[in-house]
């Protein structure tokens, strides 16, 4: 069937079918760097949604018969169309969300890492063998699959982070019905096609496109058993409070974070000052793990503010498909308001500004790109408050505060902690004692020592703690999410013997 309409919208995935659906409202896919028209898009209707799951739930009996290394054998094809389009998506990832090409290269390597992770993961050993009280009898634990999983997923990841969620979910024998951000149809569209091209059964995958109350359709619908969701702490936990009432349905949320670098008078300034400015403009700073906070020991403050604000005003926003870029534009002009109410409720609580690059100067614009979402570098440094705002809300653009501290690595850390979330940081140092300090104490489940805060590999868990999330969406944990364990014990006897000295024998009045 075609992937468009007479009119040129492209599709829904569902059931095996390209599908206009129900609606007839339709929406585009727009260039962040130029503004331009990348393609239009139907949008789905919550009886599109009802379709998806339908298909998914009468999918999933068959699929989860399959072996693991059999359903895994559909994502090795998607596997090698991933390498072999490198180059190809990721530049259409650079155009539609903005990022500079090589991390638009790298979303694309991020996703065949994790469908190699997932699909290889098939054939290892799985479960656990678990030791009895009881010597004739054998226990161990197994996993079987939760049934339909809902997956939404962000803009700022268009590639990978499907697969985070969705390459695990269908290893492991559940089937999808997935809603890809509105901001980024394209590269959803292109992964639909991989599914389709990998020939996966009919009902396995489903994708629909569109907004907000298609994503609130999947995870309302008592036939998804586990939400997979990554996005703003605002969604995320409107997700879990929904799912959290209903007995038997799971949420598995990574949302955001107010992240810090704790630079200690013990850091390499080389390394604390690279690290810093690639946790905090990389990426336009729309990334869940960039720094916004940048907590410098007085005995070294003054030396890394004037690096970093050198570097800072220079640092190159251009065209996203040049590799002379740094920082490309942000996502949409809602974002762009947002950071720039961020910026101003700083100045409002007090921050002494060193760098504002909010509104770049005309020549720094790339010739035809006047109608991009641009926006460059503001940093500022504020004396430490534990209830300012502008420190525990996250902007999620090249929004930095440097905050002074004097005393221990106990006292940075808990600079670190004030705030309401929890995903990641670092800590630059060359004393492996306050490192370890962090380690052990920094709230977070991501963490750095003499590296920036930002970088995933898949074989590692990825997640937050306090308002940033529960820890296992993504990557490998996912696993958990997407699971149930079953613990078995089989008796090998003719006779019954419990475990704790439980009397197995059975009397009667007579």
């Amino acid at each position: 069937m075609s992937r468009s309409t007479a009119s040129g919208a492209n599709l829904h995935y569902i059931n095996g079918e390209w599908t206009s659906g129900t609606g007839s409202e339709t929406f585009e896919s727009e260039s962040p760097a130029t503004g331009e028209t990348l393609a239009t898009f139907q949008r789905g209707t919550e009886a599109d949604v009802d379709r998806a799951l339908e298909a998914a739930d009468e999918a999933f009996e068959e699929w989860r018969e399959l072996s693991a290394i059999d359903r895994a054998e559909y994502l090795w094809e998607i596997y090698h169309e991933l390498r072999e389009r490198h180059e190809e998506l990721g530049e259409i990832v650079s155009r539609e969300c903005g990022k500079e090409i090589s991390e638009g290269k790298a979303d694309v390597t991020e996703a065949w890492h994790m469908v190699e992770w997932a699909a290889g993961n098939a054939r290892h050993p799985h479960g656990d063998v678990v030791p009895s009280e009881i010597g004739s009898k054998d226990a161990y634990m197994r996993r079987k699959p939760r049934g339909v999983v809902g997956c939404i997923t962000p803009w700022n990841f268009p590639v990978a982070i499907p697969f985070w969620h969705m390459a695990i979910a269908l290893v492991e024998g559940n089937t999808v019905v997935w809603k890809p951000a509105e901001q980024t149809p394209w590269c959803a569209q292109i992964i639909a096609e991989m599914f389709e091209d990998s020939g996966i059964p009919d009902g396995v995958f489903n994708m629909v496109q569109g907004f907000g109350d298609a994503g609130a359709a999947i995870t309302d619908d008592e036939r998804v058993d586990t939400v997979l969701f990554t996005g703003s702490a605002e969604v995320g936990h409107e997700i879990a409070d929904k799912v959290g009432g209903e007995p038997g349905k799971l949420a598995a949320c990574e949302m955001g974070g107010k992240n810090g670098i704790v630079v200690t008078e013990e850091a390499d300034l080389d390394i604390a000052v690279h690290a810093a400015v690639m946790s905090s403009f990389k990426t336009t700073g729309q990334r869940c793990v960039s720094s916004e906070r940048l907590i410098v020991h007085t005995d070294v403050y003054d030396e890394f503010k004037e690096r970093f604000v050198d570097i800072a005003e220079d640092v190159a926003v251009g065209d996203p498909l040049e590799e002379s870029t740094f920082m490309g534009p942000a996502i949409e002009a809602d974002h762009v308001e947002k950071i720039r109410r961020h910026n101003e409720l700083a100045r409002e609580e007090g921050a002494n500004v060193l760098v504002d690059r909010f509104e770049l100067e005309a020549e720094e614009i790339p010739e035809g790109h006047a109608e991009g979402h641009w926006v460059g570098p503001f940093v500022y440094e504020i004396d430490y408050e534990s209830d300012l705002r502008c420190l525990n809300e996250e902007c999620f653009g090249p929004h930095v505060a440097l905050l002074e501290y004097s005393g221990t690595i106990e006292d940075a850390v808990e600079i670190h902690n004030d705030t309401p979330y929890g995903l990641a940081g670092a800590i630059i140092s060359e004393d492996y004692r306050q490192v370890n300090y962090f380690r052990d104490h920094a709230d977070i489940g991501l963490a750095y020592a003499n590296l920036p805060c930002i970088g995933a590999e898949v074989q590692l868990p990825f997640g937050g703690v306090k308002k940033s999330g529960n820890g296992y969406p993504s990557a490998r944990e996912a696993i958990e999410a997407v699971t149930e364990r079953t613990a078995w014990t089989m008796n090998n006897s003719k006779e019954i013997e419990m475990a704790q000295g439980l009397s197995a024998d059975i009397t009667t009045d007579d």
